[in-house]
């Protein structure tokens, strides 16, 4: 294990983070972190519970003065977004993060960091492991496959968990409290692939998209960031509406909740048509440099002809109905709340296009905190599929999470906030999922918040955790605890 992190404050907070990096946890690969999670219960003489869907719940007592407060469960995810740059060789089944620490930040190094939400189990189990803090009994619930689609938590047996009170710690903004979340779904459209041998007289380019920033599909979706499926579709299209070509490949972006930085798309045209082909694709760089100027300044747009003639193409059919499908697509920002000011209500992220033998796939993540828009939303896409020959699935379907009025969790967190910092918090809800609204689904009576440290391009490698932050939301979360009674 690396110690990159050893002297950092609070040390067992950071200490089992650390390790949490060092051992491969993308979501579907995490039998060997929730193991971990055993051993550390059995080390520690806990009482534990391992779930079928690998998700782990640790008990330990109330501290002295504290056994008739009520039990508090503090819960985390332990699977993370596993992203990359294109040009790095990392396989996130086997191999470790590489931790580096810049001023007050700790990144990894050209991966994404896994803080969302490594932190809230490093937390949990810094708790756990000690005698010194004062606090009432603790359940640490960390489950599986969050990123996915929350099917840890959906698998999750509500027998497994006795406290009715729920302290979140996914989120990611210090002095931001949590209250209420969108509901989601992912919608996977496919449009048949009809395979015919690739003519030897037609062009083979490659068209990149390169240099977006991508970023967390929920948290980031209203900036407006560039999403590189959907400009290819522009870039795709544009050609189309001047000359016939054929797809030979069309694949972008690795996760449906993120927003896609990279597509790569294989295009075979004739070659009385190569200058017109060019002048499109630096026509369409232009416009995105132009459009995207602020938000992402370095997009680019690289083609070239490849060397290796493609052996198969997709039919004229499949082509259009591929290309018009993209373009077609609804994405981004479909509705604001009028109730919170700021917040987005419903969007859409079409986060990964892959080419196999059979079709074309589209996944798109889907997110209100409106059922009936999030319905809506599935059904656009569901008529766009039909129209171009295709069919929609939709699966990991998680409910909202509705504000409670009445809730005393909150009201501890605003006073012991207000008490350590001489300010308000911030009350608010977020665009994106957490599993609190499943939890308010399976658990009666349950009183739930989420908070969290500073974090930053979560689900990009960019993916940084402010240092400070950690040790102000460690001291505050101690605070809260002793102020359960």
């Amino acid at each position: 294990m690396t110690e990159i992190l050893k002297n950092l404050q609070p040390v067992e907070v950071f200490k089992y983070f650390e390790k949490l990096t060092q051992i491969p946890r993308g979501s579907g690969n995490e039998k060997e972190v929730s193991d971990y999670l055993v051993s550390f219960a059995k080390e520690h003489q806990l009482e534990y519970v391992q779930d079928s869907a690998l998700n782990v719940v640790i008990r330990k007592k109330a501290t002295p003065g504290f056994e008739n407060s009520p039990a508090v469960v503090l819960q985390g995810h332990m699977d993370m977004v596993c992203e990359k740059n294109k040009d790095i060789e990392h396989d996130f089944t086997k191999d470790p993060l590489k931790l580096r620490i810049i001023d007050d930040m700790i990144y990894a190094t050209d991966t994404t960091l896994g803080a969302d939400n490594g932190i809230a189990v490093a937390m949990g189990l810094a708790i756990l492991a000690s005698d010194e803090y004062q606090h009432p009994a603790i359940e640490l619930l960390v489950t599986t496959s969050e990123e996915t689609g929350m099917d840890g938590a959906m698998a999750l047996e509500p027998e497994n968990i006795k406290g009715r009170i729920l302290i979140n710690i996914d989120s990611e903004e210090e002095g931001t409290l949590l209250v209420s979340c969108a509901g989601g779904r992912t919608a996977k459209t496919t449009i048949p692939a009809i395979w015919e041998a690739a003519d030897a007289n037609l062009v083979p380019y490659i068209v990149k998209i390169r240099g977006l920033k991508g970023g967390h599909s929920g948290m980031e979706i209203d900036k407006e960031r560039g999403n590189s499926n959907k400009l290819m579709g522009r870039i795709l299209m544009s050609i189309l509406s001047e000359t016939d070509f054929r797809l030979s490949s069309l694949n972008g972006g690795s996760k449906h909740n993120a927003i896609p930085r990279e597509s790569d798309a294989v295009i075979l045209v004739r070659a009385d048509d190569k200058t017109l082909v060019e002048n499109k694709i630096s026509e369409c760089e232009k416009m995105f440099t132009t459009e995207l100027r602020t938000q992402d300044p370095d997009v680019r747009v690289e083609f070239e002809v490849l060397p290796d003639h493609p052996k198969e193409m997709l039919s004229e059919e499949s082509t259009i109905n591929a290309v018009n499908y993209l373009y077609l697509l609804i994405n981004g920002v479909t509705s604001m709340s009028m109730d919170i000011k700021g917040l987005v209500e419903s969007s859409l992220n079409l986060g990964v296009i892959t080419t196999s033998k059979d079709c074309i796939e589209f996944i798109s993540s889907i997110r209100s905190s409106v059922r009936s828009l999030k319905n809506e939303l599935t059904n656009r896409l569901i008529v766009t599929a039909k129209l171009n020959g295709g069919s929609v699935v939709t699966e990991s379907d998680y409910p909202e999470w509705a504000y409670n009025p009445d809730s005393k969790i909150r009201t501890i967190f605003e006073d012991v906030y207000e008490k350590m910092y001489k300010k308000k918090p911030q009350i608010t809800a977020i665009h994106a999922g957490l599993e609190c609204g499943l939890f308010a689904e399976k658990f009666e009576q349950l009183d739930a918040i989420s908070f969290g440290p500073n974090l930053y391009d979560v689900h990009t490698p960019n993916e940084h955790m402010s240092i400070s932050s950690v040790q102000r939301m460690w001291e505050y979360l101690l605070e809260v605890l002793k102020n359960i009674k």
